[in-house]
């Protein structure tokens, strides 16, 4: 170690230094741009460095400082948004109630003598079964009977063919269990229509008994007739397709597109009263 401080080579680091520590001085003293610029230059890589081991050192200990209130901003943060997220559910809740409300306002001011049920949820349906029957939450504790009517705000949906205490199923009117006098709106002329397990496939039913001299067109709207005491009059049930002769050339037949799709329904209502309630049945 001696011989390093006695040899040449430690004599010229300490020239290189003197030179240096000269340069500096001589450019505060001077205030020379040159000179700083160019020691600015030598100098601003350990300057960046420094800086940054500086700023992590920094935050690090900010970190390890403020940790307790850094974990209650957290925690509020966190209730705040739990808080959020229930509002907007609660709003959600609100937002669908009002609305089967209001359907069901419109229900009774355009029906004034039917009496509705309260808005019931479809809570499940019968798989693999091409008719669409499903579930819902109320049965006859709710006031629901066996063949009761269930539509929603467009038309009639289908009829309550189980009930229990607590819920009912309900087959559609695509379903060959089914058949309701209807007519129609623009012409007035009357039928039946029947579901099948063909027509169910395509999502439609069809209307038989139709006069050979019948002015139904594709497109015109036809409704319950209520002769049978099952179904009130007046509701919507579909919109007239195709038409052609019956098989026995004696009156013609056409097809249906119902005014609802019940794969697609999330609430309905059941009506449980009416005027001429129960007065026969469809044929």
């Amino acid at each position: 170690m001696k011989e390093f401080f006695t040899s040449k080579k430690f004599k010229v680091i300490l020239c290189i230094l003197a030179v240096m520590a000269g340069i500096m001085i001589y450019a505060a003293v001077n205030s020379s741009t040159v000179i700083s610029s160019a020691l600015g230059t030598v100098f601003a890589p350990v300057q960046k460095a420094s800086q940054s081991i500086s700023s992590w050192v920094t935050s690090k200990l900010d970190m390890l400082i403020n940790a307790k209130d850094y974990y209650d901003e957290n925690a509020s943060l966190k209730q705040q948004i739990a808080e959020l997220t229930k509002d907007i559910a609660d709003y959600e809740e609100i937002k669908k109630e009002n609305e089967h409300l209001r359907e069901m306002v419109g229900l009774a001011k355009t029906n004034p003598s039917i009496e509705f049920s309260e808005p019931c949820t479809v809570i499940g349906r019968t798989a693999n079964d091409v008719y669409g029957s499903f579930f819902i939450d109320m049965g006859q504790k709710d006031g629901i009977e066996y063949y009761d009517p269930v539509v929603t705000k467009d038309g009639l949906v289908g009829f309550v063919t189980e009930v229990e205490y607590t819920y009912s199923k309900v087959t559609t009117i695509l379903s060959n269990e089914v058949s309701i006098g209807v007519y129609c709106v623009q012409t007035g002329e009357t039928g039946v229509t029947e579901g099948g397990y063909a027509t169910a496939l395509e999502k439609k039913l069809k209307m038989i008994y139709i006069p050979l001299d019948c002015k139904l067109t594709k497109g015109d709207v036809i409704i319950t007739s209520g002769y049978s005491g099952l179904v009130p009059k007046g509701l919507v049930v579909g919109s007239i397709g195709e038409l052609e002769i019956a098989p026995n050339g004696l009156s013609k037949i056409a097809q249906v597109y119902p005014s609802i799709d019940a794969s697609d329904l999330k609430t309905v209502y059941v009506i449980v009263d009416f005027d001429g309630k129960g007065k026969g049945y469809e044929e």
